[in-house]
């Protein structure tokens, strides 16, 4: 029943785009205003968070409050734009808010957010008049960026005076990062300071009102569970692309620059790269579909931009380039390009052989699996594609190269992998356990399903550990718990996030009544213009609908997987993870699932953490770490920056040396070369929790193999 569910963290960072916005041309300040089709959308979602997810949250008062809370907090959580007048203000909508959604009355938000837009535009118009003072570095002052502690601007002029320093703080930070040739070229860093807020700016100028519907929606659904979540259709389309590590498309990775769609990186195996006529820096000036027109997209959003460039497999886009270090009076080339479907490599698990001197002084050769994300082409799965993309196919084939290999045992490195597919979870147990319960899932109903792995035999039987973090979530921690609770393998690193929800990702179209579609396509607003090829058309509900059990009973929800032998680590229960989230479910348990355990291994693990700890005592890098996590506790308290010229330069000078004898220690201990005063600093890849984990999977290799 839940086995094709989506139900991992979600971090997508593309922009939604949308209708064009509505400007006060008196002001030069944005107007934005909810379509029909959001108000539709607004009161459908309510409707389901009350009635049909796992918590059936009401429309209330207090919920109200959450959400305002929610809103303030995602405009302006480090308290640089909003006045305290401004805040006092939208106190007004502070105990209505969730109700009107229900209504799909959208006005209260949509004003606070106008409201917020206007801050922000004056702020940086402010900051642009700020570039060509003349600063005293000299005077003894600090800066504060982050103020999310502090109270609200009383006064204009407080707002005033925090981006004066910001604008100086900016121009310092130019002035002691330069190379000497250019560290006194302060006209120089003034033309640099004022086309990256000129751009800033005109990005902002472009903000619709898409975007603004998709953070007040994410402020109501966030109140009610931090794991449910609407989708714009141009967020669905890259939630769904990012599950699959597929998209279609000419096969490049594009990035806004001075108002120009840039090339900044040709994706191997692509249209593009295996045409060999784009490369990185190009900028693309006009797209056209097939043989139709060209359309100019200079000065568009980047995503409005992407929409246009992307599409369907087998079609044609023709684009019009300014080849890299060519002027823009340049005659343009056109590059015509089939789409294909480009599978994002890098995202996929990748391996790795290591070589590791146990504490016998024997080498073992242990196979790193990278695995960031629990993946598959959801679309070509059900249309029973035999090749689809998908987790468990691509570590099987590692795992058989791995054997040829003759590794010694394996390590699975599932550190900030934020989850994914539920299925895939419960499949790539199955390469490790001999067929039997993997996950329990409760839903709505009270109803608990076992998920199994059905599929006799194993692909490793072999030495195992896992390797987990305070980022590794849901299908992560299904695995990891899965793994420890058949005593299969080793768990290593630090607690896990603790996400024990199931989310179903639902089209919205699903809940809009036909009435509303006949009224929204007589309006015009059934579908933006905007929209990408192929995305939902009124967005999707990833919604949680159940909670998930390990087999011994014991929810992940909360309490993640705790490891078997433990790292510390600066990411603290109490401010990171599912714990730390206001409106997370709490921890239960239900009964064990019937499962027969491959080994008992607490005598083992006890062992390994002494002879671990042991080693600690010796290691120069365990006490690095220890030092790193205190300098994080210090983070949380309110930082201040000297804009004191010589102050900052004493701060940098003493942080630079610090790192270099943190390399340098490295580079000793690894019996490489020094990293020496004028040289460039070395590309280093040192990551002392994995290679201790490495150290202890040997550890584990000679306890088990004896």
């Amino acid at each position: 029943m839940f086995k094709n569910i989506v139900f991992g963290l979600a971090f997508i960072s593309v922009v939604a785009c949308g209708s064009k916005p509505r400007v006060n041309l008196d002001e030069g300040m944005l107007e934005l205003k909810p379509s029909a089709q959001h108000e539709v959308i607004a009161s459908e979602v309510a409707n389901l968070l009350e009635n049909y997810s796992y918590k059936k949250v009401p429309m209330t008062d207090s919920l109200s409050r959450i959400v305002f809370a929610n809103l303030l907090k995602s405009m302006d959580q480090g308290r640089n734009y909003l006045l305290q007048s401004d805040v006092d203000d939208f106190k007004k909508f502070e105990n209505t808010i969730s109700q009107d959604f229900r209504k799909g009355d959208l006005s209260s938000p949509f004003y606070m957010f106008n409201i917020y837009s206007k801050r922000y535009l004056e702020a940086m118009e402010y900051a642009l008049t700020q570039v060509d003072v003349d600063h005293d570095f000299t005077v003894n002052e600090n800066y504060i960026a982050y103020r999310e502690k502090l109270p609200y601007f009383k006064t204009d002029e407080e707002l005033k005076d925090q981006w004066r320093k910001r604008v100086k703080y900016d121009l310092l930070n130019l002035k002691l990062t330069s190379t000497d040739k250019d560290s006194i070229n302060v006209e120089k860093h003034k033309e640099t300071l004022r086309k990256r807020y000129q751009n800033i700016i005109s990005q902002a100028k472009k903000t619709n009102s898409n975007d603004a519907f998709q953070l007040i929606m994410t402020s109501l659904t966030d109140a009610v569970d931090p794991h449910t979540t609407y989708y714009n259709p141009s967020f669905a389309q890259a939630f769904n692309e990012g599950m699959s590590n597929t998209f279609e498309g000419i096969g490049a990775r594009l990035q806004m620059e001075n108002e120009m769609v840039t090339i900044k990186e040709v994706i191997a195996g692509g249209p593009a790269f295996k045409d060999k006529s784009l490369h990185v820096d190009d900028r693309i000036i006009g797209v056209a579909q097939g043989d139709g027109e060209f359309e100019d997209i200079i000065g568009w959003r980047l995503d409005a931009a992407v929409a246009k460039i992307k599409g369907p497999k087998g079609t044609t886009v023709r684009l019009k380039i300014i080849p890299a270090g060519q002027e823009l009076t340049a005659q343009p080339k056109v590059v015509a390009l089939k789409r294909e479907k480009i599978v994002v490599a890098e995202e996929s698990a990748q391996k790795e052989i290591k070589q590791v001197r146990g504490e016998d002084g024997k080498m073992y050769k242990i196979g790193l699996i990278k695995l960031p994300k629990f993946y598959i082409d959801f679309d070509a799965y059900r249309k029973r594609d035999p090749n689809y993309k998908s987790t468990t196919r691509d570590v099987r084939l590692i795992l058989d190269t791995l054997r040829q290999e003759k590794v010694d045992a394996v390590v699975l490195d599932l550190r900030n992998n934020g989850g994914g597919s539920l299925q895939e979870a419960i499949e790539l147990t199955g390469l490790f356990i001999d067929k039997g319960p993997v996950v329990q899932v409760r839903d709505v109903r009270n109803r608990v399903e076992v998920d199994s792995d059905e599929q006799a035999g194993v692909s490793w039987d072999g030495p195992f550990g896992v390797l987990i973090n305070r980022f590794s979530a849901s299908a992560s921690e299904i695995f990891a718990g899965a793994i420890q609770d058949y005593g299969r393998g080793i768990i290593l690193g630090s607690q896990s996030y603790g996400k024990g929800t199931v989310q179903s990702a639902i089209e919205m179209s699903r809940f809009i009544s036909a009435t509303n579609k006949l009224l929204l396509k007589a309006k015009g607003d059934d579908k933006d213009p905007d929209t990408p090829n192929g995305a939902p058309e009124f967005g999707q509900i990833n919604i949680t609908m159940g909670k998930f059990y390990r087999v011994n009973g014991s929810s992940t929800q909360h309490k993640g997987v705790t490891p078997d032998v433990v790292f510390p680590t600066q990411y603290t229960a109490e401010k990171f993870g599912e714990s730390s989230e206001p409106s997370a479910l709490p921890w239960d348990q239900i009964n064990a699932s019937t499962f027969k355990r491959v080994a008992d291994l607490t005598s083992v693990n006890q062992k390994l953490t002494g002879i671990h700890q042991a080693r600690m005592k010796k290691s120069p890098e365990y006490q690095y770490l220890l030092e790193d996590i205190d300098e994080f506790k210090k983070l949380d308290s309110i930082q201040e920056i000297s804009l004191n010229q010589v102050a900052l330069q004493k701060e940098r000078d003493k942080a630079k040396a610090k790192n270099r004898a943190r390399i340098n220690k490295g580079l000793e201990l690894r019996g490489l070369p020094l990293w020496k005063e004028g040289e460039p600093q070395p590309k280093t890849e040192f990551d002392f929790v994995l290679d201790e984990s490495l150290n202890v999977v040997a550890d584990f290799i000679k306890l088990v193999t004896k």
